[in-house]
């Protein structure tokens, strides 16, 4: 059978909007780099750091937009979307890719200002707003829904990773204006198993940014548990606290934690495969409001076992006792529990690794995930 024809797309425009560079370059660029295989010119609207050539590299341009992610204040949102909504105009914009939640309400507006009604909004979980379940939390999501939703137009196409987030806003997973990918995609060739280091002791490590919300003082408390019941466990901690997010660590706590047997901190790396290289173990404890981690799914390439917690995203990733184990959410007697399972079953850490290779190839691939955006892009571009 031939392979079907590709879309003669030259010419036409794609323009993503995205909060920080950092995070389109750590995340994004597969979908950057599909789009230029349809022929599509693409610029990325983002606050410009240290990101910029990264991303170019990818064949995209960028397009400078100053706008503090922290920032709830409406009249700043707004003068945000009208900056936004000229610079669209400019480009005479085809189609806009909003990449999460901020993205989308300032994104989703400014469309509407420049009459660009062909829209993608990929929501990358709801971060701490998806975390918390109190009445402040529900009420928030609730207003959510109905910003976003407000935001559609008969030609919007919704982007998420997993299947938990549509019914957040309201939307059948299973709806054909729905594109479920699996999360950022992994290049398996990049990232590929290496031997287990010697065990004991069991090492394990969270790669994360060091926020309340991604559970890092519960691994913290459950290594102290599992070495109370007699386990030979280590922590190591990689990744920087976010000044921009309200759930930011102080590092006056992580460095306090490190002080403590057995736990460091080692600050953010850029060599996630040497972290794996040295580590039996990945664990993110998160308490909710993930998409799909991008940290699992690494961990998983290079073979390791998982533990983590039943939130969406976590969980579409990991089955329990399969590729790792999971464990309720703000439970770190439970997540002890795992720790201590997987120290002394080395066996069994290793089948777990094993699977998790395997998992990952099954759809969760960068070339999985161009393949879908490619598959999305063709049809709005062409119908």
């Amino acid at each position: 059978m031939s392979a079907p024809t590709q879309p003669n797309l030259q010419g036409r425009k794609l323009i993503f909007v995205v909060t920080e560079d950092w995070f389109f370059a750590s995340h994004f660029l597969p979908m950057a780099r599909a789009a230029r295989e349809l022929g599509l010119d693409v610029a990325v609207v983002t606050r410009v750091r240290s990101h910029r050539e990264v991303i170019e590299a990818s064949g995209a341009r960028v397009i400078p937009l100053e706008a503090e992610r922290r920032s709830l204040n409406p009249m700043a949102a707004g003068y945000t979307a009208g900056q936004l909504a000229s610079i669209l105009k400019a480009e005479q914009a085809d189609l806009v890719h909003c990449i999460a939640l901020r993205s989308i309400l300032v994104g989703g507006f400014a469309a509407m200002l420049a009459g660009v009604r062909r829209r993608v909004y990929a929501l990358t979980g709801l971060g701490f707003l998806g975390a918390r379940t109190d009445r402040v939390g529900r009420l928030a999501q609730r207003a959510v829904r109905l910003l976003v939703r407000g935001l559609e137009t008969a030609q919007t196409r919704y982007l998420f990773e997993n299947t938990d987030d549509p019914k957040l806003l309201g939307l059948d997973p299973t709806g054909t204006r729905i594109i479920i990918v699996g999360g950022a995609g992994i290049d398996p060739v990049v990232l590929q198993p290496a031997p287990l280091p010697p065990q004991p002791p069991l090492r394990i490590a969270v790669v994360a940014r060091m926020l309340w919300s991604k559970g890092i003082d519960l691994a913290v408390e459950a290594t102290r548990l599992a070495q109370a019941r007699g386990a030979a466990v280590e922590l190591s901690l990689y990744g920087a606290p976010d000044p921009s997010n309200p759930k930011a660590i102080p590092e006056a706590t992580l460095n306090e934690w490190s002080r403590e047997p057995g736990i460091a901190w080692r600050g953010a790396t850029k060599d996630v495969a040497a972290v794996w290289r040295e580590h039996h173990v990945a664990c993110l404890p998160s308490r909710g409001g993930e998409g799909l981690p991008r940290t699992l799914l690494e961990a998983a390439a290079c073979g390791r076992a998982i533990v983590t917690t039943d939130v969406p995203g976590c969980r579409t990733l990991v089955r329990d006792g399969i590729e790792g184990k999971i464990v309720p959410p703000d439970d770190a007697v439970r997540l002890a529990d795992a720790f201590v399972l997987l120290a002394r079953q080395p066996d069994l850490t290793a089948r777990m690794g094993e699977a998790a290779r395997v998992r990952v190839l099954d759809g969760f691939t960068e070339r999985n995930v161009m393949d879908a955006v490619k598959r999305l892009y063709g049809d709005m571009l062409t119908s």
